[in-house]
Formats: structure tokens, C-alpha cells, sequence
């Protein structure tokens, strides 16, 4: 029941002050103008100490992001050019290695035809060397064969003759005559035939 008393005691209190006054609703002019100069001192200090930072910051970040955002197109462009490059170079060692690889063929080819070309040079020249060897080797055997012929025949003429024949005109006679007919006498390869 207290509250019933006293919401009957304000509300007799609230009839009481509405009826003291004339107008229900007034409009004071220097209570607008003080709440109008506040709110326009209370914007500008809203804005010089919240909104500026807050562009500022804002358009900080935003310069930022656009950075990071050109920063990563060249990024792109340089790891595209990069691999480019890369490419580029291992196409130029391929080729490059083409041709110290020709290069080493045609020099093991050079040297492989010099080597083959020397060794024919030596082979020529022993088998020219053992032709004059042989052919020197055999007038020799024929010199010694002809002087121990030419000493037969003087002795078995001496023993026909009864008398020495060591004279040396005698002995160049006999080398005349076998010389003579060692080119019209067949030759001891031709007998066995």
C-alpha cells in the first residue's frame, strides 16, 4: 500500500506544477543558440582530435596497402622476368655445352685421324727402312757369296792349273765373270721353282 501513496502524491504534485504554467511548450532562443555554438565547438573538437588521426591513419594504411599492392605486381613481373632469365640461361648453357661437346669431337677426331696418319708415317717408314735393310743385308750376302766363290774357283783352278792363282788381276777376273753371270744365271729362288 506504500506505493500506491506515493505514486497518488507525485501525481497530484505533477497536476499541481502543470497548472502554474501558461504554455506547455516554449522556445528559448539563447538555449538554442548555447546548444547550437556546443554542438559546433563539440564537432570541431571531435574532428581535430578523433577525425583527423583517423584519416590520417586511414590514409596511411591505404598508401601502405596500395604500396604492398604495386609492391607485389613488380614482385610478379620480376619473378616472371626472373624466370625468363632463367630459362634464357639454361638455353644458353644447353648450347654452349653443344658446343664444347662438338668441339671436343671434332679435336678427339683430329687428333684420332693425326694419330692414325702418324702411325701409317712410321709404318711406311720401317717397312721402307727394313726393304733397304733387307735389300742391303742380301748384296751383302751375295758380296760374301761371290768372294767365297771367286776363292773356290781360284783354288779348284789352281789345283786344275798346278800352280797358286792369288794374283789380283786374276781375282778380278772371276769376280768379273760371276758378276756377269749372276745377271743372266737364274737366281738361287728360281732353281727351287
Amino acid at each position: 500500500m506504500g506505493l500506491l501513496a506515493v505514486a497518488t502524491t507525485t501525481g497530484q504534485e505533477v497536476v499541481r506544477l502543470t497548472a502554474g504554467t501558461e504554455a506547455l511548450f516554449q522556445v528559448n532562443l539563447f538555449q538554442v543558440v548555447i546548444a547550437a555554438a556546443n554542438a559546433v565547438v563539440f564537432l570541431v573538437l571531435i574532428w581535430t582530435f578523433a577525425f583527423k588521426p583517423v584519416s590520417a591513419m586511414l590514409s596511411t594504411r591505404r598508401e601502405r596497402i596500395e604500396q604492398g599492392l604495386k609492391d607485389a605486381e613488380q614482385a610478379r613481373k620480376d619473378r616472371e622476368s626472373a624466370e625468363q632469365e632463367r630459362l634464357a640461361a639454361l638455353a644458353e648453357a644447353r648450347r654452349e655445352s653443344n658446343e664444347i661437346l662438338a668441339r671436343a669431337q671434332k679435336v678427339a677426331q683430329e687428333t684420332r685421324d693425326a694419330d692414325i696418319a702418324a702411325t701409317r708415317e712410321e709404318l711406311e717408314r720401317m717397312r721402307t727402312r727394313a726393304t733397304s735393310d733387307i735389300e742391303a743385308e742380301k748384296q751383302r750376302a751375295l758380296a760374301d757369296l761371290r768372294a767365297e766363290v771367286a776363292d773356290l774357283a781360284l783354288r779348284a783352278a789352281s789345283a786344275v792349273v798346278g800352280e797358286t792363282m792369288t794374283d789380283a788381276r786374276q781375282r778380278r777376273l772371276v769376280e768379273e765373270f760371276l758378276a756377269g753371270s749372276a745377271g743372266g744365271a737364274p737366281k738361287a729362288g728360281d732353281q727351287r721353282n
